[in-house]
């Protein structure tokens, strides 16, 4: 799920998340290509609100748009905006970033974070010690991955349970326990 927070709290719900980026437009008719980053697929249910950005770059909303039709196209989705009906219309949204007011985290299933959640967060190695804050999140094809930036550099550290001790969102730390070697293979000082 992606997100950014326009507080400087860490941890604080931000105003809105981002669900997903337009790709391109879709033919004649005003449907564009979207590359949804929710799991959450009602989000771009018709009748849905959601509101367009520049992204992380510049999150102040350009326009909010109400979402009249969706359907799947391969692992993306084709979705048409009311009141943008032709390819010229919804050309100037290429690129654009989709955003929508986060959900409560009573929705969330045990053990599943939000991204800005984990943004930010101190994260420890048993072994280790401290590696540094989480300063982002990115999808690899075979899950998650924090990057985790500190003294030793940049390290990528799958996000999966076997390597999870705890993840304490309220107190802003994840502990875990990574395979020897993992650290000294991964690090990079970019």
């Amino acid at each position: 799920m992606g997100s950014r927070s326009s507080t400087t709290d860490r941890g604080a719900p931000p105003t809105t998340v981002i669900v997903g980026e337009i790709r391109r437009p879709h033919g004649v008719g005003g449907e564009v290509v979207v590359e949804p980053s929710t799991e959450l697929p009602e989000r771009f249910e018709p009748g849905s609100e959601l509101w367009v950005t520049h992204g992380t770059d510049d999150p102040r909303p350009i326009r909010r748009l109400r979402v009249v039709g969706s359907r799947p196209h391969r692992s993306l989705l084709l979705v048409r905006f009311e009141g943008l009906e032709d390819r010229n219309a919804v050309e100037e949204l290429r690129g654009m970033a989709l955003e929508a007011e986060p959900v409560t985290d009573a929705r969330l299933e045990e053990g599943t974070f939000f991204r800005y959640q984990l943004e930010g967060c101190r994260c420890r190695d048993r072994l280790h010690g401290e590696l540094g804050s989480v300063v982002s999140l990115v999808e690899d094809g075979g899950g998650l991955l924090l990057i985790v930036e500190g003294s030793r550099g940049r390290i990528p550290i799958p996000f999966v349970r076997e390597l999870l001790i705890e993840v304490d969102i309220e107190g802003g730390r994840i502990e875990v326990e990574l395979p020897p070697g993992l650290i000294e293979s991964c690090a990079s000082e970019s």
